[in-house]
């Protein structure tokens, strides 16, 4: 990497970490780029040398969130499948880093999943679901149509418990939302 592509993609990461700090005191709508360049450390025009609004810079950000949460996905070793219940990836060791990412970057989620015109939800659910659901389950269901039916109601049912504890503001402790996931799910093991 050249000095000067170092510079913009530091330059770069500052003003994420700006964005994401400021979106937890408040909503995205009341920051201005006078904000986030003043945290960043960097001056108006270069916020505008790099974006051409607050939400080009919260869409980056998010993409780099996803890269890095599949990316954790892409450097652990493969789950230990062993039987279809395994597949659905209910085990405290798959769910423990992922509800402690929502966790930790909750303002944002709740942002994303209220807003997902902005944000391009769809590709990020596209690709958890071609790199972690999708391999995982076409070990136990081989015919395609219930392999998709089974994987949309496991995904959204999922998704759908994270999101409702993401807007009761995670108060929930982590241990019992796996339970209930669990619960929902009909995983015994």
């Amino acid at each position: 990497m050249k000095k000067n592509e170092s510079k913009y993609f530091y330059t770069s990461e500052l003003m994420d970490q700006a964005l994401l700090e400021l979106l937890e005191k408040k909503d995205i709508e009341f920051i201005t780029v006078t904000e986030i360049a003043k945290k960043a450390g960097v001056n108006r025009s270069t916020f505008y040398l790099h974006y051409d609004n607050v939400y080009e810079l919260l869409e980056e950000t998010i993409d780099r969130l996803n890269r890095e949460f599949i990316g954790s996905f892409e450097t652990k070793s493969p789950p230990n499948i062993n039987s279809k219940d395994d597949a659905f990836l209910i085990t405290e060791n798959q769910l423990i880093p992922y509800l402690e990412f929502c966790k930790k970057h909750k303002r944002v989620l709740r942002l994303v999943h209220q807003k997902p015109h902005l944000f391009q939800k769809n590709l990020a659910k596209k690709r958890m679901y071609d790199k972690v659901f999708y391999p995982a389950i076409s070990q136990f269901i081989k015919e395609e149509t219930k392999k998709v039916y089974t994987l949309e109601f496991f995904t959204e049912g999922v998704v759908g418990i994270i999101h409702k504890w993401l807007d009761l503001d995670c108060v929930t402790p982590v241990e019992e939302l796996i339970e209930i996931i669990k619960d929902c799910v009909g995983y015994d093991a």
